[in-house]
């Protein structure tokens, strides 16, 4: 069997607190749901026997706003007593999304009650339904992450491969003397560096936040288990906001790479551009991201957290300095100064949000950008550390050169960015709101 979760509404849109989807308790202890879910992922299709949705409604009477939403499992088929699937129950789906992209994946509008009510069970206690589902969500945000970063994986070796067969123009050096392979030309690299290195970036962000979530849930050290937990919240938004928008840009430097080969169908890369612009969108836009990292994740403890991130940044600085190459000597330079960058906005935000709430979510996004260029630079800095020692025993040299280069690459071209972000951020944001509504 498949599931679903059933969140978003028509009037409704990410504003969970106006969700309308109502339930009747009934004698027996089930409830009996009436409302429209729009949205919903593999919704409805015959790949499986049974699909068992999670929905979000309101109990009769529960209080308004995020305050007042329970969760239900209602199932497709009914389970009979054997444990298999009985009779329809009473929600249909009455359309299905035509999509921009990830076509293979059915998203369709579900009616829940138009025949007397869908039977639905409570999960847990009633009005703490957006509670719960929000353990699902920031699991669904790590893997939509994971999707960016695997969708643009796929973009690089395409656009690699592509790279290395089409012959087009001398190189600018005279290093051949006929036209030769597009992998030749210099913005050709530049490209294929810029997504390599951002896909190696998030990649590693990702695994470095996968092994703190299991240390969190798993160590016998209390304290160490805090720790891991603060760290794993902080880095889901970065996850799914940095990732996702960075598969955008790697997906379409993927299309760039073909030249007007990538504008057709047949060479494949257009479709992952077009998929991966719902990464940005689905289980929270990158906006809803960033209002989390502002609120939640900056605010709410005046930055402490952050900071104590940036404290790990610089020790990584320091390390990299001590090892005295000029690889890891330039990353030292660039992750110190994205980390002065990042207080500086940590400090804008945790200072302001109260008194400047549009100034501070002016920058939000931003914002967001910039921690994840810094967190996944910072995994790249370790990397370095990691490779120039192996490099020195002699173990798999080549291997651990590239990382090298990439992380090089990224410090010179990507963290770089760092600086304007924080202008943006700290300086930038009267002109967002400057503009009367009615001159847009």
């Amino acid at each position: 069997w498949t599931g679903t979760m059933n969140l978003t509404e028509p009037q409704a849109g990410s504003d969970l607190a106006a969700v309308r989807t109502r339930a009747e308790p009934q004698p027996d202890g089930s409830y009996k749901i009436f409302g429209t879910k729009i949205f919903i992922t593999w919704g409805e299709h015959d790949m499986a026997e049974n699909i068992i949705h999670l929905v979000l409604a309101r109990v009769v009477g529960a209080p308004e706003g995020v305050k007042g939403i329970s969760l239900f499992v209602v199932p497709k088929f009914m389970v009979k007593p054997d444990g298999n699937p009985g009779a329809r129950n009473d929600v249909h789906c009455v359309s299905i999304e035509h999509k921009m992209g990830i076509k293979a994946s059915p998203t369709a509008v579900l009616q829940f009650g138009d025949h007397g009510g869908a039977v639905g069970y409570l999960v847990g206690q009633e009005n703490r339904g957006l509670e719960y589902m929000f353990i699902m969500m920031n699991a669904a945000r790590y893997g939509v992450g994971v999707q960016g970063i695997a969708i643009a994986q796929m973009a690089y070796q395409k656009a690699v491969a592509f790279a290395r067969d089409r012959v087009q123009s001398r190189p600018v050096d005279g290093s051949l003397k006929a036209a030769g392979p597009i992998i030749h030309h210099p913005d050709v690299k530049r490209m294929l560096m810029t997504m390599r290195a951002y896909t190696e970036g998030c990649r590693a962000l990702s695994s470095v936040a996968a092994a703190a979530y299991d240390a969190a849930h798993h160590c016998t050290d209390a304290d160490i288990r805090k720790q891991n937990e603060l760290f794993y919240e902080f880095m889901v938004p970065l996850i799914k906001g940095y990732s996702t928008e960075m598969s955008l840009e790697v997906t379409s430097l993927g299309v760039q790479v073909h030249g007007g080969m990538g504008f057709i169908e047949e060479t494949g890369c257009a479709q992952y551009y077009r998929d991966a612009k719902i990464l940005t969108i689905y289980e929270g836009t990158t906006a809803i991201q960033a209002n989390d990292l502002v609120g939640r994740k900056t605010s709410r403890d005046g930055g402490q957290t952050a900071k104590a991130l940036a404290a790990q940044v610089q020790a990584t600085e320091v390390a990299l300095a001590a090892s005295a190459t000029a690889d890891a000597i330039a990353m030292a330079k660039r992750l110190g100064a994205a980390r002065l960058a990042f207080i500086d906005v940590v400090d804008f935000v945790a200072g302001n949000t109260k008194a400047l709430p549009n100034d501070v979510f002016a920058g939000s996004v931003p914002y967001l950008m910039l921690a994840g260029n810094l967190m996944a630079g910072w995994q790249l800095g370790r990397a370095m550390l990691v490779a120039q020692d192996a490099v020195a025993r002699g173990e798999d040299v080549a291997f651990m050169k590239a990382k090298i280069t990439t992380a090089r690459f990224y410090a010179d071209h990507l963290l770089t960015k760092a600086a304007g972000l924080r202008d943006a951020i700290v300086e930038g944001a009267p002109c967002v709101t400057a503009l009367a509504l009615d001159a847009f």
